[in-house]
């Protein structure tokens, strides 16, 4: 498809297993995906004028990605999306050790979290792929062996679907997102400072210096954390604040408005200030995380040859709260065997 990238680049071998990409088509959006990590590569939508833009930070290999690990590019973040304080959690009574890969505490699922997963891929139409992924007991050290599906959809309305579900054969803990990196004007074209940006949240969950939740769910008002009404990303990323310094700009979990239960309810919208690509964000996900790119070093070149420097892309990462294995008062990611876990969350583009 025009301005996807090339097959030839994702066909490789890792761990016996052979990866690969994927496209999808509604006729309209054209994306691309790839077995490796269950990743999206590539997403085009048309802007203001009809032409196509890339709107998602990618690479053009197995290779790039494997350099750029620390990024998260596009992947699909399991078992346990976000952090877990100091690698630790207990269930009935059992302690849990699972890799502190940001010291002094647990990152995404550790060192060979799920983007390093050759997953098991199917299509079937040119708008869905199903990725499929089992997680063995004692994987970075979590319990149970999990059964994991991943399925992305372009769909009628302009809408990139994404549902999770997941089982398990012992108690455990799962927390799953994507960490696409947007830029709505089009990878490549700076930063994203002047997107407009509105989050459906009253409140966000503290964090201390190392970005562990301390309980406190914080009220946005009076903040720079207030999206409830438009504002520029840029705005207010440097503002004498001590959450922002702590994140070094937005890197922080948000409290989303929510009616009832885990419905499909709106979180958020962003607009492209050139493109004029709207973007709205729907979850049945209790939380989403706000990162605006703030520790991209200039190092990796993406796909339209400019490099990921700092705040060319953000992440909506519909989620639950980070740390929540160790925080009972926060909704719970605990899975058993007989019970399913699902999440939804769609990324409506106009």
């Amino acid at each position: 498809m025009n301005g996807l990238p090339q097959q030839e680049a994702f066909v490789q071998r890792i761990g016996g297993k052979e990866t690969g990409l994927f496209y999808l088509t509604n006729g309209k959006l054209q994306a691309a995906f790839t077995n490796y990590g269950a990743r999206l590569v590539s997403l085009l939508v048309p802007d203001k004028n009809g032409q196509l833009r890339d709107v998602v930070l990618g690479l053009d290999s197995v290779d790039a990605y494997q350099m750029a690990r620390s990024s998260f590019l596009g992947s699909t973040v399991g078992r346990y999306a976000n952090r877990i304080a100091f690698g630790k959690f207990s269930l009935d009574g059992v302690e849990y050790n699972v890799p502190q890969n940001l010291p002094p505490h647990h990152l995404h699922g550790g060192f060979n979290n799920f983007q390093e997963q050759v997953w098991n891929a199917a299509q079937p139409d040119e708008a869905t792929i199903v990725f499929t992924y089992t997680s063995p007991d004692g994987e970075e050290g979590f319990p149970g062996n999990v059964q994991v599906t991943a399925t992305y959809q372009l769909t009628d309305r302009d809408e990139l679907k994404i549902t999770y579900s997941a089982t398990t054969d012992k108690p455990t803990v799962i927390n799953l997102t994507n960490h696409a990196y947007f830029n709505l004007n089009g990878q490549g074209s700076g930063t994203v400072l002047q997107h407009q940006l509105e989050i459906n949240a009253a409140a966000i969950t503290e964090a201390d210096a190392t970005s562990i939740p301390t309980g406190r769910l914080m009220p946005v008002e009076g903040t720079p954390f207030d999206f409830r009404t438009p504002q520029t990303i840029g705005s207010r990323i440097d503002a004498d604040n001590e959450q922002i310094r702590f994140g070094s700009g937005y890197d922080h979990n948000f409290v989303l408005n929510k009616s009832a239960g885990n419905e499909l309810s709106f979180a958020a919208r962003a607009v492209g200030d050139e493109s004029g690509i709207s973007m709205e964000v729907y979850t049945t996900e209790p939380g989403m995380q706000l990162y605006t790119a703030n520790f991209l070093k200039g190092d990796v070149r993406l796909r339209s040859g400019a490099m990921d420097v700092k705040n060319c892309g953000f992440c909506l990462e519909t989620q639950h709260f980070p740390d929540s294995p160790n925080r009972p008062e926060f909704p719970t990611t605990r899975l058993d065997p007989g019970d399913t876990f699902r999440s939804e969350t769609v990324y409506r583009f106009s």
